[in-house]
């Protein structure tokens, strides 16, 4: 058993012992070495608790990485179980030998054919077990082919950045999908038969009710994958071939970015961070689903968190857990809604209230209310742009003379697909087309040509493009009087507001996304 060295500089100090001793090379960037991908039917906790890995096999001889070279003999186990006439010992940081195993198992989890002969060998009477809470995915080792394909696929989702999963039934199969960067992509397909018994195996796991296969139904659960948690919010809806799944991941084991590395300029980012220093009004944040409203709320709470100040959110769900911030999850079932949630946060003295979402009068008028006794609020609102956040407001009811009095800023954003930088080439589009699109003739702008990297969609990760309208007296005058929101947002680009279409152009030049990726998600 290997014992983790409290010291990472004694332990390298004992490996260069080693080397000196015995003439092995010290390695400690295994990642970058690491191209076996079999784990030879060898479950994940032998290698974690002998401390080795297979990094490459090379005409007959296995390279095998140890923290602790008494572990020679299990090399050589594992020469043999590889077909290899002999082994390379090399040695490595604990550290870095356990993060070569688990990109080791990430990478076999990937292998969707074994998935398909796993289910094929199995026969339809594959049985359906259940998960212990919070078994790490990756150490798993159940005998049931649909175990490990459920398994597989949410490792290879999270693996791969995925925000959804998308489990579709269809006449004679199964089609798995994978929302990367905002954009499905068909990752696998399997035989139609097949079906039942994956839906039942998310079903146990979400705790819902396998039997009743009629009516949708909405459950969560939480998993661990390569020590990381995961909350993953299931949705079962029946369909015309049987019932679809979309599965949600909240990615616990990503860290919050901050509001400059969300892609905000500077001449948003700095009229932002001073609404969000008030210490009244209410802050909206809009857009559609999947825009990264919640994750700009979130990186304004962290940016102004502080022990002087009490800060209480009500969340469904809650994404990120925050530090010294007080978070309620909504509980429709205990009748915990947004509006009766902010309703009782009220009486707990709070400086700063966040409400997930406004999705009805009552929400949105404790909340105005709240901003005028002296509270600072922010929510987001599903809208177009930030013009239309007023208009909404005044169709849910509410009186214009309130949004007037008592709304600072409306923040819409959008998310962008960033151009892969390991196959970014610069082109030059026709000039007729840059000009109908408010750009010089000789700009010159950027693409990705499609790579491994990128799956070959010459896209990797995604950035924001923002447009904030500060609600200073021309506009408050134009709310009072009922204008529309054509007339709010000239007023608002008077005043300087950039669109969401002039910040993407403004990536466009910098060579951050493309223009049609602009186009889709402005739909200009």
């Amino acid at each position: 058993m290997i014992e983790i060295q409290k010291d990472a500089t004694e332990e390298l100090d004992r490996l260069l012992m080693f080397s000196r001793e015995m003439g092995l090379p010290v390695k400690d960037n295994l990642l970058a070495e690491l191209t076996y991908q079999d784990t030879l039917g060898i479950p994940i906790q032998y290698y974690r608790r002998m401390g080795l890995v297979p990094l490459a096999a090379d005409q007959g001889v296995l390279t095998v990485a140890l923290c602790d070279p008494a572990q020679y003999a299990a090399a050589d186990d594992l020469s043999v179980r590889a077909g290899c006439q002999a082994v390379r010992l090399v040695l490595s940081p604990l550290e870095e030998v356990q993060a070569a195993i688990n990109m080791l198992f990430d990478r076999a989890s990937g292998d969707t054919d074994q998935m398909v002969e796993d289910l094929e060998s199995s026969g339809e009477g594959a049985g359906i077990q259940d998960l212990e809470e919070l078994e790490d995915l990756m150490e798993a080792n159940h005998e049931a082919p649909v175990i490990r394909v459920v398994n597989g696929i949410l490792t290879q989702a999270l693996r791969r950045g995925a925000s959804d999963i998308h489990i579709e039934p269809y006449e004679r199969d199964i089609v798995v999908r994978f929302r990367i960067d905002g954009i499905l992509h068909e990752i696998l397909t399997l035989p139609k038969r097949f079906h039942a018994h994956i839906v039942s195996r998310i079903k146990v796991m979400a705790d819902l009710d396998i039997a009743e296969k009629r009516v949708p139904q909405d459950g969560r659960m939480k998993v661990r994958v390569a020590h990381r948690t995961v909350d993953i919010r299931v949705s079962v809806i029946p369909m015309a071939y049987g019932e679809r799944i979309v599965l949600r991941l909240l990615d616990k084991g990503v860290s919050l970015m901050g509001l400059a590395e969300m892609g905000m300029t500077t001449e948003t980012l700095a009229p932002f961070e001073k609404y969000i220093q008030r210490s009244s009004g209410i802050l909206l944040v809009t857009g559609p689903t999947g825009s990264g409203k919640s994750t700009t709320l979130y990186a304004a709470l962290n940016k102004i968190n502080s022990i002087e100040k009490n800060i209480l959110t009500i969340e469904d769900p809650i994404e990120y857990e925050l530090s010294g911030v007080g978070q309620i999850q909504v509980n429709p079932k205990t009748s915990l809604t947004f509006a009766r949630g902010l309703r009782s946060v009220l009486r707990h003295d709070p400086d700063i209230i966040m409400v997930g979402e406004i999705r009805d009068l009552e929400t949105v008028e404790i909340a105005i209310q709240a901003s005028l006794t002296g509270h600072l609020v922010f929510s987001t609102l599903h809208t177009n742009d930030a013009a239309g956040a007023v208009t909404r407001l005044v169709d849910m009811g509410v009186e214009p003379f309130l949004i007037a009095s008592s709304l600072i800023a409306v923040l819409a954003q959008r998310l962008v697909r960033k151009i892969c930088p390991e196959c970014r080439e610069s082109f030059r589009p026709e000039g007729s087309r840059l000009r109908e699109l408010g750009l010089p003739e000789n700009q010159e702008i950027w693409r990705g040509r499609g790579c491994e990297a990128c799956m070959g969609t010459g896209f990797q990760g995604r950035t924001g493009i923002f447009e904030l309208l500060t609600v200073d007296e021309s506009v408050r005058s134009l709310i009072t009087s009922g204008a529309d929101s054509v007339r709010i947002k000239e007023a608002g680009i008077r005043a300087g507001m950039r669109t969401l279409y002039s910040d993407g152009l403004e990536k466009v030049k910098k060579g951050a996304t493309t223009l049609d990726e602009v186009l889709r998600v402005t739909q200009e």
